[in-house]
């Protein structure tokens, strides 16, 4: 089943999430359901908060990043509770989107590695290293667990030139490929 995905104005997407355990209530439901609506929105990753719920859970296909980095190939992973250990390697700027804010593109600095512990879908615990491609997806959608998003990065110049757009979001005025909740008034 694809999830509408929850935009920006809503204030699930600013709440830190919860974690779970491997009772949590259709959990592999909810994670296929997550596979899913990415897959369907054209997206590389994907964060609980982003479908609604508070959770630490997101899931990620780093594979379109095989071209420059062929490790990178089949690269598809479950996080469930991660915690950051470590960023580190040199900062680069690259050009985010979010489904969670259709319409909206920009250059965002990020380091080129993170270190995380989390538990995959099997709940097996495993603590890596993730870096270029893959390394900057997982922090954008680790943020989206903390409440943040990549407009966060951005100057504030940068976030008043996109004020009027972000209205638009959280009024439903725009129409991505797939299905959106607007936060409710």
């Amino acid at each position: 089943m694809k999830y509408p995905v929850t935009v920006y104005g809503d204030p699930i997407l600013r709440k830190r999430a919860q974690e779970i355990d491997k009772d949590y209530p259709n959990l592999k439901e909810v994670i296929e359901n997550m596979w899913e609506t990415m897959y369907y929105s054209d997206g590389v990753g994907l964060a609980a908060p982003q479908v609604g719920m508070s959770i630490r859970l997101f899931v990620v296909d780093a594979s379109s990043g095989a071209d420059d980095e062929p490790e990178l190939e089949n690269f598809q992973k479950v996080f469930i509770n991660p915690e950051i250990l470590e960023v580190d390697g040199e900062k680069w700027v690259m050009n985010e989107g979010c489904l969670s804010l259709p319409e909206i593109r920009e250059d965002v600095s990020r380091h080129d590695e993170v270190t995380l512990r989390y538990f995959d879908e099997n709940f097996e615990e495993h603590t890596e290293t993730f870096k270029g491609f893959a390394g900057r997806v997982i922090q954008h959608e680790y943020d989206h667990l903390d409440g943040k998003l990549f407009i966060d990065y951005l100057s504030p110049l940068r976030k008043r030139l996109l004020k009027s757009k972000l209205i638009s979001i959280s009024q439903g005025k725009v129409i991505p490929a797939y299905r959106i909740k607007v936060p409710a008034k």
